[in-house]
């Protein structure tokens, strides 16, 4: 055989011709049918963009990414002057390129540059704030998710103090860009209720712009106060304690000095070396006198000229005292917005009911980037406990109250002794008419009278009982004798409040409140409703496949929840 006849003739395991014959009268054999597959069903791509939630986490310094029922986030981005850059500008590659510093805290952006966005925003731009959350957004799904640009539904987690216009920049830049079919809004101190697997709770978020406690009973937010101080002060303290010790700057005052460190260094030495000092008490101090008189050696790369700072371990709570204590003051001399923090959770719990501060003393969850402070909670817990030992739940204070609790002509006796005191004859035996008091109120245990109605006990619930019976009807130890702790400080911890939200979304709960894109590029902030305006029956639906996302989608009203009451 020739080589050119070889080489027309193809080979039989490469020919493509007998894998699908035209159907004839001639063919022989068995054929397998082919299945006629639907168009719809062609990319398997589709179908999990449909199921994709991507829930994100908006911080003022961070952004965290994920997808829904995942136990993390996939990514966390960091807001920074690498961000600012315009396209095409490689100036980070560039051999000894350093990032000028000192011309961005001269023009007042030290920390500013460093974060998405602030609750004045009067003096944000709110375009620029639409920018840093579609490159961020674009940063993640690239970097981290690894995925393409196809329209997926979102969880957003954000503070339930956030001011409307930057809500609205955030969600004109994401529906306009990304053209995600829905938003959903969850608020963060109740992600990181679920995230701790309780449905009260007491949020202490000692966050960057801000310090905020939230009380939350029965997955609801009750109350909450704020407080002016957070890491910004903390690290603001920071710089001013090593800019104290600089050589050139000692003569001067730290507080009217100009920023003479770079913002990263500060924050590093921050997050690294700052540390709480603990409730003053003698046993405590005596035991951690050696171990603060140690000497830190610091090296800062940002001054002027590179040197390295040795400070007494001591003097590294400082910051942490002054930006979160301030002990050198009376706690009559803050404003409300500048509360201490120990100050700050004893008012939010004094002003909450008796049963919900019962319930939420009990479960006090800590967040925020501040929390990791050495130190700092078990601070806060000791101070709390010294203010409820010293006032009570009283919320009356002043000169009268001290002469009424020292004065004991004024006070009233228990009800045991003005019965004997104005009935002498008939009084039962000092050993009989015996009491105590509970819950502020005296309760006797003569068992010759009647009881009063205040005093009996309350009856048996036949069924509450039968429900504590068939608790522990399914497993050999018999029922659940377990009660839950109320009345008492405790702390909790939590998964976090991004997992929290991934766990309620994977669940297919209800959010706080769900935008429609199309309704929101209609009308915008404007179309939501007020809370007394939507028809709650109408929207009430189950917690089946899809609930989570069904509330602006099917074209009921809609409300933007926490967000539009402020």
């Amino acid at each position: 055989m020739s080589t050119s006849s070889t080489s027309s003739a193809p080979l039989p395991h490469r020919s493509v011709a007998n894998i699908r014959t035209p159907s004839g009268a001639g063919q022989s054999g068995p054929s397998t049918p082919l299945r006629n597959i639907s168009s719809s069903f062609s990319s398997p791509s589709s179908l999990r963009a449909d199921d994709e939630i991507i829930i994100i986490e908006f911080g003022t310094r961070k952004l965290q990414v994920g997808f829904s029922g995942d136990a993390a986030p996939r990514g966390t981005i960091w807001f920074g002057p690498d961000q600012l850059r315009r396209a095409g500008d490689f100036r980070d590659w560039q051999l000894g390129y350093r990032y000028d510093w000192r011309s961005a805290a001269a023009g007042g952006s030290w920390a500013r540059d460093y974060e998405l966005w602030r609750y004045d925003v009067r003096s944000v731009d709110l375009g620029l704030v639409g920018d840093k959350v579609e490159r961020a957004l674009r940063d993640a799904f690239t970097k981290y998710m690894l995925i393409d640009s196809r329209p997926r539904r979102m969880v957003w987690v954000l503070p339930s103090s956030l001011p409307i216009p930057l809500l609205s920049a955030a969600l004109d830049s994401v529906f306009t860009r990304f053209q995600p079919p829905t938003v959903s809004l969850l608020s963060s101190p109740l992600a990181l209720a679920v995230g701790a697997g309780v449905r009260s709770a007491l949020v202490v978020d000692l966050g960057w712009s801000e310090t905020v406690v939230t009380s939350i009973y029965e997955y609801r937010e009750v109350a909450a106060k704020r407080s002016i101080r957070g890491g910004r002060m903390l690290v603001e303290q920071t710089h001013n304690l090593l800019a104290k010790h600089l050589p050139q700057s000692a003569e001067g005052d730290a507080d009217s000095q100009e920023h003479v460190l770079s913002f990263e260094e500060c924050s590093d030495i921050t997050s690294r070396l700052v540390w709480c000092k603990p409730h003053p008490t003698t046993g405590q101090e005596e035991e951690d006198a050696a171990t603060r008189s140690a000497t830190v050696r610091i090296p800062l790369t940002s001054w002027l000229s590179p040197t390295t700072l040795e400070l007494p371990f001591d003097d590294l709570s400082e910051p942490c005292e002054t930006a979160f204590f301030d002990t050198q003051y009376t706690l009559t001399s803050f404003d409300d917005d500048e509360l201490p923090l120990h100050l700050l959770v004893y008012r939010s719990l004094l002003q909450l009911p008796l049963d919900v501060r019962a319930t939420c003393m009990s479960r006090i969850i800590f967040t925020g980037g501040c929390s990791a402070v050495l130190g700092l909670r078990k601070r806060i817990l000791d101070e709390l406990s010294h203010l409820i030992q010293q006032r009570g739940w009283d919320p009356v204070r002043g000169k009268a109250v001290e002469k009424l609790l020292t004065n004991p002509k004024l006070q009233r006796p228990p009800a045991a002794a003005r019965r004997s005191h104005n009935n002498p004859e008939t009084a039962p035996p000092a050993q009989e008419n015996v009491g105590e008091e509970r819950d502020g109120v005296w309760h006797d245990h003569d068992h010759s009278a009647a009881p009063a109605a205040s005093y009996m006990e309350p009856e048996p619930d036949p069924i509450e009982e039968q429900l504590k019976r068939g608790s522990g009807s399914g497993s050999g130890s018999g029922s659940d004798q377990r009660t839950s702790v109320r009345g008492e400080l405790r702390v909790i911890e939590s998964v976090g409040a991004w997992s929290g939200a991934s766990l309620a979304t994977h669940l297919k709960t209800m959010a706080v409140a769900t935008i429609d894109r199309e309704v929101w590029l209609q009308h915008g902030a404007t179309g939501a409703s007020k809370p007394s305006e939507v028809d709650h029956k109408v929207q009430r639906q189950s917690l089946g496949p899809g609930g989570l996302m069904r509330g602006s989608a099917a074209g009921g009203a809609w409300t933007l929840g926490v967000w539009g009451s402020v």
